[in-house]
C-alpha cells in the first residue's frame, strides 16, 4: 500500500484501523468494528475522515451560466452560504457524477465530488467551457482535508470546540472561517451521507490532523466513535442514498436512480442530457433502482442477479448489506419496468440458490425528527 495516497489524518488512525485501497487512497474500512461504529453513529456520533473527496472551484462572473448548462438542478435558486445536491449528465442522460454544490458568493462555487471521478469531472467541465468566458475551473482537492461528524450528538460535540454555535446552522447551509480550537476551518456545512443530523468540516490540509484530534477529544464524553468506510456504506444504504458506480453511472440516469428531485427540466437554462431526462419523466423509464428486503435468508450482494417468479433475469443488485439498525438484510437493485411496485415478490440468485425477497420503497431508515 506504500504507493497509495494518505490523508492528513492518516497518522492518527493507521495503527488502529483496518486499511484498504479506495480510489487510490489508503483508507480505514473499520476500527472497533463495523456494527459498533454504525450503531454509535445512529445513537451517539461517528467521526469520518472523508478527505479523499474532491473539491473543484468554479470562479468568475459567468460561473452561474456555466453551471446551469452543466448540472441538472437549478443553481439560480442558490443564495450564498447554501448547498445543493446536483448531478452532471452526458448527452444520453447518463450520470457523469453526483455531488454537493456550495455557493460561496455570486461568482464562486465549489463542487464536492466523488474521489474516483475528480479527473473525469475536470475533463468534462473543461470540455464544455467556452474559454472566452470569465471563468476559472480549479481542482483544489489537494488543498483540503474534510471530516464528517454525524449523529444525534454531533451538534453538542462541535459546539464544544467551535468559535460560534452550530445551533442555527440549518441543513444544506454552511458557515465560513469558523475556528475549531483556534484552527481556522474553510467552512462547515450541515450535510452528510448517513441519514443522521451532522456536519461536514472543510479545512486547509495543514490543520486537518489538529482538528481531527480536537474532535476526537471532544467526542469522548458523548460516546462518539471514529468510523470507517464500512459503516459509511451501511449507513448510507439504510438511508437509501446512492453510491456512484453502483446506483449511478454513465449508463444509469438520475431518473432511473430515483433522483427526480434534483432534475429541474423546467429551469430556463438548457442543461446537458435535459431532453432525455425530460422524456423519462414524462413517459417513464425501462429500468429503475428499487429497494429490496429479503424474506428468506441471504444478503443481496452487489452484482447478484434478480429474477422474477419464472426464473427470468429482470435486473441486478447494485448494493446490499445486513442492516444493523433494522436487523434485516436489505439492498438496492436496478430492475426492469414491470417490477417497480412495492410489495412485489422477486428472487435473488445467491450462488446456487434463488432466495425470496420483496420490493420496498427506499429509504429503509428515516431518523426521528425531534
Amino acid at each position: 500500500m506504500s504507493l497509495l495516497r494518505q490523508t492528513p489524518m492518516y497518522p492518527e488512525y493507521n495503527q488502529i484501523g483496518k486499511m484498504v485501497e479506495f480510489c487510490g487512497w489508503e483508507l480505514p474500512v473499520q476500527y472497533s468494528g463495523l456494527l459498533h461504529e454504525h450503531e454509535a453513529t445512529r445513537t451517539k456520533a461517528g467521526l469520518f475522515d472523508v478527505s479523499h473527496m474532491g473539491q473543484i472551484s468554479i470562479i468568475g462572473k459567468d460561473s452561474l451560466d456555466f453551471l446551469q448548462k452543466m448540472v441538472t438542478n437549478d443553481v439560480s435558486k442558490l443564495s450564498p452560504n447554501k448547498v445543493q445536491y446536483a448531478l452532471m449528465c452526458n448527452e444520453e442522460g447518463g450520470t457523469i457524477d453526483d455531488f454537493l454544490l456550495y455557493k460561496k458568493s455570486e461568482s464562486e462555487y465549489i463542487l464536492v465530488v466523488n474521489a474516483c471521478n475528480i479527473e473525469k469531472n475536470m475533463i468534462w467541465l473543461n470540455k464544455h467551457w467556452n474559454h472566452t468566458s470569465d471563468l476559472e475551473i480549479i481542482n483544489e482537492s489537494d488543498q483540503y482535508a474534510v471530516i464528517a461528524l454525524q449523529g444525534p450528538c454531533a451538534e453538542k460535540i462541535l459546539n464544544k470546540v467551535t468559535s460560534e454555535t452550530m445551533k442555527n446552522l440549518k441543513p444544506f447551509t454552511f458557515k465560513s472561517n469558523i475556528l475549531i480550537n483556534n484552527f481556522k476551518t474553510t467552512f462547515i456545512s450541515r450535510t452528510g451521507y448517513t441519514g443522521e443530523d451532522g456536519f461536514e468540516i472543510y479545512m486547509p490540509s495543514s490543520v486537518g490532523r489538529s482538528i481531527w484530534k480536537a474532535l476526537v477529544q471532544a467526542g469522548k464524553e458523548f460516546g462518539m466513535e471514529i468510523a470507517g468506510l464500512g459503516a459509511r456504506d451501511t449507513l448510507r444504504l439504510e438511508a437509501g442514498l446512492p453510491l456512484y458506480s453502483q446506483e449511478l453511472s454513465e449508463t444509469i440516469t438520475p431518473i432511473e436512480a430515483r433522483l427526480d428531485f434534483a432534475v429541474k427540466i423546467h429551469k430556463k437554462a438548457n442543461f446537458i442530457g435535459r431532453d432525455v431526462l425530460k422524456n423519462q419523466l414524462e413517459y417513464g423509464v425501462d429500468q429503475k433502482i428499487i429497494g429490496i428486503e429479503m424474506i428468506e435468508k441471504g444478503i443481496p450482494r452487489h452484482g447478484y442477479v434478480v429474477l422474477n417468479e419464472k426464473g427470468e433475469e429482470i435486473g441486478i443488485v447494485t448494493s446490499g448489506t445486513y442492516s444493523p439498525t433494522l436487523k434485516k438484510n436489505i439492498g438496492l437493485a436496478l430492475v426492469k419496468a414491470p417490477y417497480f411496485k412495492p410489495g412485489n415478490n422477486i428472487w435473488i440468485q445467491i450462488r446456487k440458490k434463488t432466495v425470496l425477497a420483496k420490493v420496498i420503497e427506499p429509504p429503509f431508515y428515516r431518523r426521528s425528527k425531534k
